[in-house]
């Protein structure tokens, strides 16, 4: 019998990728299809990184396509490749980096932090290069949370830094620079250049996707990075208390305002399991940041519980997902970095290296 390939793109629209939302026929993952008698090779390719997933997906279009008639054999390859996705309009690419995203809240101790550098380490543990970037001037915390107290970036040429390697990401912050005791009492407009040149002047290697450590707030700087960073995309970091809530709708609001797409909403402390008997409580509310995805229409990436273990490991320079990589919370922490990742990988793409140089000359 021969097969027919209508059947088999047919079959291939019902498979759904669970870390985009999108058939792969619809978001271009399907790159070949060959029929050689009864065995069909297909060829998927991602545009994010998903190491622990790859089994998972192969079988997804394996039982697929074997479901058509004829199809006694499937073969399927998987690749990634990560491309650079569209930025705000006027604003052009950072040398080295494909893709940045801000991990931000509406105010401080909600766990952004926190999140922002065990999403870096997760995303580096599915298979991408990635790198991370304090932006909190006044209160820089992850030099501490990767175990790097005391380091110094080097400098080649005398004007631009190395990042600081830690678990295989690049990192760099004004916490590598200064005492950890002093402070930093600058106005708006230097702690703004401080971080523009702690951006630009880092030489970034190659990397798939920058985290980018917010401050706190909605104040000047934070406007000012989501105006002129070339941001792919945000993340906002929340917990499920009313006025938390109020403050993370502030931040996405500011994104909405500039421009910049928001990837996904994280709920920090969406629950507390007491480590003595195992009951369940919800200290700070519950449904909170579902409730605000539902109100915005922006996706609820997840929610991680109130734990000991998520605060000691940070605090002893070892984040959770190194720390236990086959943990529970690191799991969740790597299932949020595919959402993320893949919401990055249905995005148009960045296509301002197809255009070319236009120089007009009186002659």
């Amino acid at each position: 019998m021969e097969i027919d390939r209508d059947q088999i793109q047919a079959a291939l629209k019902n498979v759904v990728d669970p870390n985009t939302g999108k058939d792969f026929v619809s978001s271009r993952s399907i790159r070949d299809v060959a029929v050689d008698g009864g065995k069909v090779t297909v060829a998927v390719e991602l545009g994010y990184p998903a190491r622990s997933q790859e089994d998972a997906l192969r079988a997804l279009v394996t039982e697929a396509v074997g479901q058509v008639a004829g199809v006694t054999a499937v073969d399927v390859t998987l690749t990634t490749k990560v491309v650079a996705h569209a930025v705000q309009h006027g604003v052009k690419l950072l040398a080295g980096v494909k893709n940045i995203i801000a991990v931000a809240s509406g105010k401080g101790g909600v766990g952004k932090s926190t999140t922002a550098v065990n999403l870096a380490l997760a995303l580096a543990a599915e298979g991408a290069r990635v790198g991370i970037l304090d932006a909190d001037i006044y209160g820089p915390s992850q030099p501490q949370m990767l175990g790097l107290q005391g380091a110094q970036p080097a400098s080649p040429d005398g004007k631009t830094l190395t990042p600081i390697e830690a678990f295989g990401v690049q990192a760099m912050s004004i916490g590598f620079l200064v005492d950890v005791e002093t402070p930093m009492v600058w106005r708006g407009p230097m702690a703004t250049q401080a971080l523009k040149q702690l951006l630009t002047e880092t030489n970034w290697a190659d990397l798939d996707y920058l985290i980018v450590d917010m401050p706190p707030g909605t104040g000047d700087i934070q406007l000012t990075l989501s105006q002129s960073v070339p941001l792919t995309g945000a993340v906002v970091v929340t917990t499920p208390q009313d006025i938390a809530l109020l403050d993370a709708r502030k931040g996405v609001k500011m994104f909405e305002k500039v421009g910049v797409p928001i990837l996904g909403v994280v709920e920090n402390m969406s629950l507390h399991i007491c480590s003595n008997c195992g009951h369940e409580s919800h200290i700070f509310g519950t449904g909170g940041g579902q409730k605000m995805c539902d109100d915005y229409n922006i996706a609820f990436l997840g929610g991680l519980p109130l734990d000991m273990q998520i605060r000691t490991e940070v605090d002893a320079g070892r984040p959770t997902v190194v720390a236990e990589p086959d943990g529970r919370i690191a799991g969740l922490y790597r299932e949020i970095a595919r959402k993320v990742a893949g919401s990055v990988a249905i995005r148009a793409k960045n296509m301002t290296h197809k255009f070319p140089n236009i120089v007009v000359q009186n002659t």
